[in-house]
């Protein structure tokens, strides 16, 4: 029997059981597929908002400006790479420029700081590459960029470090309500806990109907990225982002923390909570928005494409409540991973007045190694550690420069890696120019050796994703 299960390993329930991992608590994380940050976790702007878009008073508001607050100082004790570079929020129009001023006293309403409306030559002094059409724009110096894979794994591992356990492959199917708690399904066992937390995503609909603690819906909103190569990245500073709109904030030009130059995302409406496809029309949309808000994009350096698809809950705000011992985290859109490390707290809280027992955990260590620290080594400090291990002397990804002594403790690493993909959010290998083209068989022939199994078995991002059927020569 479990103190604490939470259905979901993304970024929410991440931030979820590294704050319980804190107390003398048996916790489970239970997630449907084979990886960690599968959901919107792995495919969002990365984008750490002030907080001045949400209405003043909503949970959505509350949770963005605490976990802005928060996440520097969070990041930095996980490891996780944090640039707090700026936001500009960009209009065309008068009518632009009147929104931008209502966007600014609800910030300051919701106790952003440092907000401001530019014009034009002020926008220049800081953005010298900003669109021809731009006349106005709100600047927001506490925004900041983050990557939002990285947090969810340093959580979920720090977590487990801590004691939290992980059962990936865990599709809930049936959950049941029993003498003092909860009985959570899967086709082939089933957990039991005092109390759940429901973190998953576009189906936490589904889950919480499941426990009969539904009563809303979740839509998944399809929004469609272009990433480009690194030469690109300093075409800006600052996250550039347009008016928002009802569908959200827009397209954004932003830089990443790893130098790359992200445009997107789109926003759809679909039904399909599992169509992650790119689509030649919202692709174009990308691009044509992103021109007119950033001039001197070259395009002909988009290295890759993606989907990926946010929880818009039909409240229009976070749904985070509790009864009878199951917590709902619902409809966590944006800015949902800037909420993450206060909704923890939240959450942490609902839990103890429902009755946990909260005590602290004397041992908890809160602080992890950042997963790329080799490469921010010194030399004399790389040549010590290849002294000790020579295996980090091979580099395996030649884009990224990564080794093959790293790809080996991100497989050793709590949340360890089983897959080509989850050694590339881990490592980056493969996240270079050339996608993987280079250093793929390499992470393969790895991930077998250290998982002990047939290079066949190796898959790309689980289930039947498998890679190779055979050796050249041998398969007819």
């Amino acid at each position: 029997m479990k103190n604490v299960v939470i259905i979901g390993a993304g970024v929410i329930g991440g931030a979820v059981a590294r704050e319980l991992s804190k107390y003398e608590l048996e916790i489970c994380i239970l997630e449907k597929e084979s990886d960690v940050a599968m959901g919107a976790t792995r495919a969002n702007s990365a984008i750490v908002h002030a907080g001045f878009d949400a209405k003043e008073g909503t949970l959505k508001a509350k949770m963005n400006v605490r976990g802005s607050e928060m996440m520097e100082d969070y990041a930095a004790e996980l490891g996780v790479k944090y640039k707090r570079n700026g936001s500009l929020v960009v209009g065309f129009s008068d009518e632009d420029k009147a929104t931008l001023e209502e966007l600014r006293v609800r910030g300051e309403k919701n106790g952003v700081p440092g907000l401001r409306v530019l014009d034009r030559e002020q926008i220049l002094e800081l953005e010298p590459n900003i669109g021809e059409g731009v006349t106005c724009a709100l600047h927001a110096p506490t925004g900041a960029i983050i990557c939002p894979y990285e947090l969810c794994m340093a959580e979920i591992g720090n977590a487990m470090d801590n004691g939290a356990a992980l059962k990936l492959n865990f599709e809930v199917k049936s959950i049941e309500k029993c003498d003092g708690g909860y009985k959570i399904s899967s086709d082939k066992e089933s957990v039991y806990a005092d109390y759940v937390i429901n973190c998953a995503g576009v189906y936490s609909d589904v889950v919480a109907a499941m426990a009969g603690n539904g009563g809303f819906e979740v839509i998944p909103r399809r929004g469609e990225y272009m990433l480009l190569d690194k030469e690109c990245g300093s075409l800006v500073s600052h996250t550039i982002f347009r008016c928002p709109s009802k569908m959200g904030k827009g397209i954004l030009v932003s830089p990443t923390v790893d130098g790359n130059l992200l445009l997107g995302p789109t926003a759809e409406n679909i039904e399909d909570k599992t169509d992650k496809s790119t689509t030649a029309a919202g692709l174009a949309k990308v691009r044509m928005q992103a021109g007119e808000q950033v001039k001197g994009i070259n395009f002909g350096k988009i290295i890759t494409s993606f989907t990926g698809l946010r929880s818009v809950g039909s409240t229009g705000d976070f749904i985070i409540t509790e009864k009878d011992g199951f917590v709902n985290c619902a409809g966590i859109e944006s800015p949902g991973l800037s909420s993450a490390p206060a909704i923890g707290e939240y959450v942490r809280d609902l839990l103890s007045g429902a009755g946990l027992e909260l005590v602290k955990k004397e041992s908890f260590d809160g602080s992890r190694r950042p997963m790329h620290y080799f490469k921010e080594c010194t030399d004399e400090e790389k040549n010590a550690i290849i002294a000790r291990d020579p295996s980090y002397a091979h580099i395996i990804c030649r884009c990224e420069m990564t080794s093959e002594g790293e790809i080996v403790e991100a497989i050793r690493t709590n949340p360890g890696a089983t897959d080509l993909d989850g050694v590339k959010r881990r490592t980056r290998s493969g996240m270079g120019r050339c996608q993987g083209g280079f250093c793929s068989p390499y992470v393969v022939e790895i991930l077998a050796r250290e998982l002990g199994c047939d290079y066949t078995e190796i898959t790309k991002f689980g289930g039947e994703s498998y890679i190779n059927i055979g050796k050249t020569k041998e398969v007819r």
